[in-house]
């Protein structure tokens, strides 16, 4: 199945860190956290891509065509360095299309603007680029394919303690505050299967899971998979820190293409 990246945020949360380039081109480690969702993607065999592009697209691309395999594999070198013998590739099977979708287009416009680079596609993947999972894909794509659903995504709880849920009264006095990993609550992780239908229920300037995505519930054709597990955006800067410190530890839940590596299987 095709891959549809939307990779046109500016990151306005991560300003300080991130203002010479796109959010999806923040890193983790070494690499972009876009190139760590392509990585999860192409490990379960989906390696046709399409990037949405937007802010700075020229970082996006450039990095692409100037592509260093040396950074992330290892590699014999010899010869004074005029034979490089690598042990493994990244991208080397990877097609992956540039679509320039404007500076400030809605997630349901970009999506609408690559449409015509899906025929053929009955389902596709869709992904916000800027969240990493160790979730089992397949889970997902099998229980789609065998419903008759026109959208459905990975619903996760956020793990960061930053974001509390407050209950109120209406004379404004506060009854409660919790941590949102404490009071169950489940929210978009982003990762989302799709049918060609879907794109029947976008109307220019439309948000995704908005007005769409409220016409297919009004019609039963949305589902969402809960997972426990590991999820983890990156929206702040903090986010930043926790992924890269997970990375550096050798700890890194979502790298499920390394050797050995065994992913956990929790689901709600």
């Amino acid at each position: 199945m095709k891959v549809v990246l939307f990779c046109g945020g500016a990151g306005m949360r991560l300003r300080g860190y991130a203002e010479d380039v796109p959010k999806p081109m923040v890193t983790v480690g070494s690499r972009p956290v876009l190139w760590h969702v392509m990585k999860y993607y192409a490990h379960f065999g989906h390696k046709d891509f399409i990037l949405c592009l937007g802010y700075k697209a020229n970082v996006i691309k450039n990095y692409f065509l100037g592509y260093e395999e040396s950074v992330s594999n290892d590699f014999v070198f010899s010869q004074g360095g005029r034979k490089l013998e690598f042990m493994q590739r990244d991208i080397d099977d990877w097609t992956i299309t540039f679509v320039d979708t404007g500076l400030r287009s809605t997630i349901g416009d970009r999506l609408r603007l690559v449409e015509p680079h899906l025929n053929g596609e009955d389902v596709f993947l869709a992904n916000y680029s800027d969240g990493l999972t160790d979730f089992h894909l397949p889970d997902l794509t099998e229980a789609f394919a065998r419903s008759d659903s026109y959208a459905s995504f990975l619903s996760v709880q956020p793990k960061s303690s930053s974001l509390d849920t407050v209950e109120l009264a209406d004379d404004g006095k506060v009854s409660a505050i919790r941590c949102m990993k404490q009071s169950g609550i489940w929210v978009n992780g982003g990762y989302f299967v799709l049918r060609r239908d879907v794109f029947r229920y976008i109307r220019p300037g439309e948000e995704l899971v908005y007005e769409p995505f409220s016409r297919l519930i009004e019609e039963g054709k949305l589902r969402s998979r809960r997972y426990g597990g590991f999820w983890q955006c990156m929206d702040t800067f903090k986010d930043k820190q926790i992924l890269d410190e997970m990375d550096a530890g050798g700890s890194a839940p979502w790298c499920i293409w390394k050797k050995n590596h065994q992913a956990a299987q929790v689901v709600a």
